[in-house]
C-alpha cells in the first residue's frame, strides 16, 4: 500500500495563504476589531436540520459517565456570548467542522472567519464585507440583488408566494434530477435546492462579487425578520464566480423568540428521523442578559483562498484534507 504523505497543496499556495491570512488580521487591526479565540468542543450545537455536528465524548466533571461533546459548526454562540459580555467588535480565524461529504467545496473541517460589530445593521457589514473582499481579491466592488428578483429572472416564480408543487414543476422543466425524499420536500428546501442548482451558478462574475438579500423569513435561521410586506430576514450571502462565501445576519436579539426557532427546528428533526439537538442554553442564557444590537458574518477562508488563487478545489488550498490527514 502506498501512503500519500504529500500536502495537497503546493508551497507556494501554502505562502500565497499566510498572505492572506495577514492581510486579514490587518484589515482587522486597522479598524480595532479584536481577535478572539472559543471552544471547538461544546456541550451543545446548532440545530439547524441542514446541517450535521461531529461529536466527541468526555466525563464531565462530577459525571457518572461520558457525555457528547459536539466540534462546532461555527463559532457564532460563543462569539455572542463574548459580546453579550460586553466585548465589543470581535473576529476569530477557526476550524469548524461539518459533517458534509468530500467534494471540491467541502472538507468536514474548514476554516472560517466570522466577526461581529456591535451597532452595526447587515447593510453596514456588507459594506465592510465589499471592502475585505476588494482588498483579498483585488476585485471591484460587490454587485446587491434581491432574493425575490433573482428567482423571478432564473425561476419565474415568486418565492415568497409559491408552494411546493409550483418549485417541483420549475424543477421538472429545467431539468433537474432531485434525489431527495419526498418527506423532506418543503417549500425551504426546495428554494434552497432551486437557488443551488438555477441562480448561484450565475453569481458574481466580471470581477464582481455578487451579494444577495432579502431571504424569506422561513430562511431567518438566527437573523431579524423585517414584517413586510413580503416579510424578509435581515441577512444577506456572497458570491464569487458561482461559488458562496460568506452568510450575515442583522442578529437577532430576542430570546424567547431565539428558543422558539430553536425548539422549532428540533420539531423538524423530530418529524424527518434526525437527532435532536441539546439547545445551547449558555448561548439562550448570554441573549437573556442582553446582546447588544450587532450584526454578525461568517466567511469561508479555504473558499476565499480558492478565489484569491483562481483554483477549483478546497484540496488545493488545504494542505491534508479528511481523506489524507
Amino acid at each position: 500500500m502506498v501512503v500519500q504523505w504529500q500536502p495537497t497543496y503546493t508551497m507556494a499556495t501554502l505562502k500565497r495563504r499566510a498572505e492572506i491570512m495577514a492581510t486579514i488580521r490587518e484589515f482587522f487591526r486597522l479598524r480595532h476589531v479584536i481577535e478572539v479565540e472559543t471552544p471547538l468542543l461544546c456541550q451543545a450545537s446548532v440545530t439547524d436540520p441542514h446541517l450535521t455536528s461531529l461529536t466527541s465524548r468526555y466525563l464531565l466533571p462530577g459525571a457518572k459517565e461520558a457525555a457528547s461533546l459536539y466540534l462546532q459548526t461555527s463559532p457564532e454562540y460563543a462569539m455572542k456570548r463574548l459580546l453579550a459580555a460586553g466585548s465589543g467588535a470581535i473576529y476569530q480565524i477557526t476550524k469548524a467542522f461539518r459533517d458534509d461529504r468530500l467534494s471540491k467545496l467541502h472538507n468536514p473541517e474548514f476554516t472560517m472567519l466570522e466577526w461581529y460589530r456591535p451597532g452595526f445593521s447587515h447593510h453596514d457589514l456588507m459594506i465592510e464585507m465589499d471592502g475585505l473582499l476588494r482588498k483579498v481579491l483585488q476585485c471591484e466592488s460587490a454587485q446587491c440583488f434581491r432574493y425575490g428578483e433573482l428567482f423571478q429572472q432564473y425561476c419565474a416564480i415568486d418565492p415568497y408566494n409559491t408552494s411546493v408543487v409550483e418549485l417541483k414543476h420549475c424543477a421538472d422543466f429545467h431539468g433537474l434530477s432531485i434525489h431527495c425524499p419526498e418527506t423532506m420536500l418543503d417549500v425551504t428546501t426546495w428554494l434552497q435546492l432551486l437557488m443551488s442548482a438555477l441562480i448561484e451558478p450565475h453569481l458574481g462574475y466580471k470581477q464582481r462579487p455578487a451579494f444577495v438579500i432579502d431571504f424569506p423569513a422561513a430562511q431567518a435561521a438566527l437573523a431579524r425578520i423585517n414584517p413586510g410586506p413580503p416579510a424578509v430576514a435581515e441577512r444577506f450571502e456572497v458570491y464569487w464566480q458561482g461559488m458562496e462565501l460568506a452568510n450575515g445576519f442583522h442578529e437577532l436579539l430576542d430570546p424567547i423568540e431565539q428558543r422558539q426557532r430553536l425548539m422549532a427546528d428540533n420539531a423538524y428533526r423530530s418529524a424527518h428521523g434526525l437527532p435532536i439537538m441539546p439547545l445551547d442554553e449558555h448561548f439562550l442564557a448570554a441573549l437573556e442578559h442582553g446582546l447588544p444590537a450587532c450584526a454578525g458574518v461568517a466567511l469561508g477562508v479555504d473558499r476565499l483562498v480558492m478565489a484569491a488563487l483562481s483554483l477549483q478545489s478546497i484540496q488545493n488550498v488545504i494542505p491534508f484534507p479528511v481523506d489524507r490527514a
